[in-house]
This record gives C-alpha cells, structure tokens and sequence, in this order.
C-alpha cells in the first residue's frame, strides 16, 4: 500500500513590508463582481457567493454581476476583482495601508477583503487597468526583495 505524498513545506507567511511589496504581484480575475444585502439572508443566493460578511444590518453576499443579476438582485458598486499574490500572514502591518494609499492618491476606491493566504481587493470595474498599474507601481517602488 502506497502512502499519499505528504505536502511539500511552503514557505511561511510573510511579514516584511518592504518584502512584500517587492515580491507583489497582482492578479486580475474575469468578470464583474457586486455586493448585495439582505435583512432577511434567506433571500441571497449564499451558495453562489464568493465573500459574505454577516452585519447587524443584514447579510452581505460578493457575487458575481450575472449570479446577482440572474436573482433579480440590486446592487449599486460594480467591481473588478484583483488578488494580491504575495502570502502576507495575518499579523503583517501596513500592506493594506500601502495599496490603499497608491489606490487612493489615484482616487481609486477600494474595498479589502482578507483570505488566510492572500487580500482580495475590489476596485470600480471600469478603472481595473488603472488600479493594476498603480499596485505594479509598487513593486518598482520596492525593488529590494531577493531571496
């Protein structure tokens, strides 16, 4: 009897700012992502949702454009969705300070969704290039972060 392959060791978490931004690379995902909320959850296609955030107000659902619009749902924010690919650990400080900082010096808004292993951000669809090439700027910024 054959043992499955145990996992390979990653690399931990990282915590260094200027590492990070260094080694940023951002990736872009297809399609067109809303927010849409419900008092009543019941009426949220929670099955279908990529992020939910359970608020006193309700139930927040990030959804894709054609899912929310399929439920017949309202939503006012049509978004791109752009992951961070450097694994920042939970603890690390200021990644999110810096992109939101090159995002907002742009006038781009910005809303942060956190995973265990990288940030998720949405930004106004129909700026997607532009916010690209802001967080790309960083890494020019940052060019300090060899192995």
């Amino acid at each position: 009897m054959s043992r499955a392959a145990e996992p390979q060791p990653t690399r931990p978490p990282e915590t260094d700012l200027a590492r990070m931004l260094a080694t940023l690379e951002v990736e872009a995902r297809a399609g067109e992502y809303v927010f849409v909320t419900a008092v009543q959850p019941e009426r949220l296609p929670r099955a279908l949702a990529l992020a939910t955030i359970e608020e006193a107000e309700g139930l927040t659902c990030v959804l894709r454009r054609e899912d929310a619009d399929a439920h017949g749902l309202s939503y006012d924010f049509v978004a791109a969705w752009l992951s961070l690919s450097v694994h920042s650990a939970l603890q690390a400080v200021g990644l999110t300070a810096a992109v939101s900082q090159v995002l907002a010096e742009r006038g781009i808004a910005c809303n942060v969704l956190a995973g265990f292993h990288h940030d998720h951000l949405l930004v106004p669809s129909e700026r997607r290039d532009e916010a690209l090439a802001a967080l790309h700027s960083l890494r020019r910024a940052n060019p300090a972060g060899g192995d």
